[in-house]
Protein backbone atom coordinates (compact mmCIF):
# COMPACT_ATOMS: atom_id res chain seq x y z
CA UNK A 1 0.00 0.00 0.00
CA UNK A 2 3.02 2.45 0.91
CA UNK A 3 4.28 1.67 -2.91
CA UNK A 4 1.12 2.47 -4.42
CA UNK A 5 0.57 5.79 -2.29
CA UNK A 6 4.61 6.88 -3.43
CA UNK A 7 3.99 6.22 -7.13
CA UNK A 8 0.61 8.09 -6.83
CA UNK A 9 2.92 10.97 -5.10
CA UNK A 10 5.86 10.71 -7.56
CA UNK A 11 3.46 10.69 -10.34
CA UNK A 12 1.54 14.31 -8.75
CA UNK A 13 5.09 15.63 -8.35
CA UNK A 14 6.09 15.02 -11.92
CA UNK A 15 2.97 16.17 -13.29
CA UNK A 16 3.32 19.11 -11.49
CA UNK A 17 6.58 19.92 -12.16
CA UNK A 18 6.11 19.43 -16.31
CA UNK A 19 3.72 21.96 -16.10
CA UNK A 20 5.74 24.64 -14.83
CA UNK A 21 8.78 23.26 -16.94
CA UNK A 22 10.24 25.62 -20.07
CA UNK A 23 9.46 24.59 -23.50
CA UNK A 24 5.87 23.19 -21.98
CA UNK A 25 2.87 25.23 -23.25
CA UNK A 26 -0.24 25.21 -21.40
CA UNK A 27 -2.49 27.23 -24.12
CA UNK A 28 -2.02 27.85 -27.63
CA UNK A 29 -1.78 31.41 -27.97
CA UNK A 30 1.83 30.89 -25.34
CA UNK A 31 2.97 29.04 -28.44
CA UNK A 32 2.46 32.13 -30.94
CA UNK A 33 3.75 34.51 -28.95
CA UNK A 34 7.03 32.37 -27.47
CA UNK A 35 9.86 34.15 -28.82
CA UNK A 36 11.55 30.49 -29.75
CA UNK A 37 8.73 29.86 -32.67
CA UNK A 38 10.29 32.63 -34.42
CA UNK A 39 12.27 30.76 -36.59
CA UNK A 40 12.81 29.98 -40.55
CA UNK A 41 9.69 28.26 -41.83
CA UNK A 42 10.03 26.14 -45.03
CA UNK A 43 6.51 24.17 -45.85
CA UNK A 44 5.29 22.86 -49.44
CA UNK A 45 1.93 23.41 -50.76
CA UNK A 46 0.29 20.37 -53.50
CA UNK A 47 -1.86 20.68 -55.90
CA UNK A 48 -4.32 19.03 -58.38
CA UNK A 49 -2.83 17.99 -61.32
CA UNK A 50 -3.35 20.81 -63.88
CA UNK A 51 -4.52 23.27 -60.61
CA UNK A 52 -3.70 26.38 -58.94
CA UNK A 53 -5.91 26.71 -56.52
CA UNK A 54 -5.29 25.52 -52.83
CA UNK A 55 -6.71 22.66 -51.46
CA UNK A 56 -8.53 22.91 -47.78
CA UNK A 57 -5.25 21.31 -46.65
CA UNK A 58 -3.08 24.04 -48.74
CA UNK A 59 -5.19 26.88 -46.79
CA UNK A 60 -4.97 25.07 -43.15
CA UNK A 61 -1.11 25.12 -43.91
CA UNK A 62 -0.69 28.25 -45.27
CA UNK A 63 -3.48 29.59 -42.08
CA UNK A 64 -1.32 27.66 -39.39
CA UNK A 65 2.20 29.21 -40.30
CA UNK A 66 0.84 32.55 -40.40
CA UNK A 67 -0.90 31.97 -36.86
CA UNK A 68 2.84 30.40 -35.63
CA UNK A 69 4.40 34.00 -36.88
CA UNK A 70 2.13 36.36 -35.71
CA UNK A 71 4.78 37.72 -33.14
CA UNK A 72 7.90 37.67 -35.43
CA UNK A 73 9.55 40.28 -37.87
CA UNK A 74 9.02 38.38 -41.16
CA UNK A 75 12.41 39.20 -43.22
CA UNK A 76 11.62 37.06 -46.69
CA UNK A 77 9.10 35.01 -47.83
CA UNK A 78 10.29 32.80 -50.99
CA UNK A 79 7.58 31.26 -53.05
CA UNK A 80 8.65 28.69 -55.59
CA UNK A 81 5.91 26.98 -58.04
CA UNK A 82 6.56 23.57 -60.06
CA UNK A 83 4.86 21.75 -61.98
CA UNK A 84 4.99 17.83 -63.72
CA UNK A 85 5.34 17.06 -67.39
CA UNK A 86 2.52 14.95 -67.22
CA UNK A 87 0.88 17.00 -69.89
CA UNK A 88 0.76 20.48 -71.66
CA UNK A 89 4.07 21.98 -73.00
CA UNK A 90 6.31 24.26 -71.36
CA UNK A 91 5.19 26.90 -71.44
CA UNK A 92 1.89 25.59 -70.04
CA UNK A 93 3.80 23.96 -67.27
CA UNK A 94 5.51 27.33 -67.06
CA UNK A 95 2.31 29.41 -66.68
CA UNK A 96 1.14 26.96 -64.34
CA UNK A 97 4.00 26.54 -62.15
CA UNK A 98 3.71 30.71 -61.86
CA UNK A 99 -0.07 30.81 -61.16
CA UNK A 100 0.69 28.10 -57.49
CA UNK A 101 3.18 30.60 -56.60
CA UNK A 102 0.90 33.48 -57.16
CA UNK A 103 -1.55 31.41 -55.19
CA UNK A 104 0.53 30.86 -52.58
CA UNK A 105 2.12 34.42 -51.74
CA UNK A 106 -1.26 35.66 -51.92
CA UNK A 107 -2.74 33.02 -49.82
CA UNK A 108 0.02 33.81 -47.41
CA UNK A 109 -0.93 37.59 -47.26
CA UNK A 110 -4.23 37.49 -46.71
CA UNK A 111 -3.91 35.04 -43.92
CA UNK A 112 -2.37 38.52 -42.31
CA UNK A 113 1.56 36.96 -42.45
CA UNK A 114 3.65 40.91 -43.70
CA UNK A 115 4.85 40.70 -46.84
CA UNK A 116 7.93 43.01 -46.69
CA UNK A 117 9.68 41.35 -49.85
CA UNK A 118 8.03 37.92 -51.34
CA UNK A 119 9.61 36.72 -53.82
CA UNK A 120 8.21 34.36 -56.41
CA UNK A 121 9.62 32.46 -58.72
CA UNK A 122 8.44 29.64 -61.00
CA UNK A 123 10.64 26.44 -62.03
CA UNK A 124 7.78 24.90 -64.62
CA UNK A 125 8.83 21.24 -65.56
CA UNK A 126 12.37 21.56 -65.65
CA UNK A 127 13.93 18.57 -63.96
CA UNK A 128 10.59 16.44 -63.88
CA UNK A 129 11.49 13.52 -65.53
CA UNK A 130 13.88 11.40 -63.69
CA UNK A 131 15.25 8.22 -65.15
CA UNK A 132 12.32 8.31 -67.84
CA UNK A 133 9.79 8.72 -64.74
CA UNK A 134 7.77 11.61 -64.13
CA UNK A 135 7.57 13.13 -60.68
CA UNK A 136 4.43 14.00 -59.62
CA UNK A 137 5.38 15.44 -56.49
CA UNK A 138 6.42 18.50 -58.91
CA UNK A 139 2.73 19.57 -58.37
CA UNK A 140 3.31 22.10 -55.44
CA UNK A 141 5.12 25.02 -54.45
CA UNK A 142 7.79 25.34 -51.96
CA UNK A 143 7.55 28.22 -49.14
CA UNK A 144 10.41 29.46 -47.21
CA UNK A 145 9.98 32.27 -45.21
CA UNK A 146 13.04 33.83 -43.37
CA UNK A 147 12.45 35.38 -39.61
CA UNK A 148 14.39 37.73 -38.42
CA UNK A 149 13.35 36.94 -34.56
CA UNK A 150 10.03 38.37 -32.41
CA UNK A 151 8.93 41.74 -32.94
Amino acid sequence: MKLVSAVVLLTAALAAAGCAAPGVYKTRSDLVTDPSACADKRFEVYFVPDRATLTDAARQAVAMTATQLQGCRIEHVKVTGLADARSGTAAANQTISEQRARAVAEALAGAGLPAPAFDIEAAGAQGTVVGGVNDPLRRRTEVLIKVAGPR
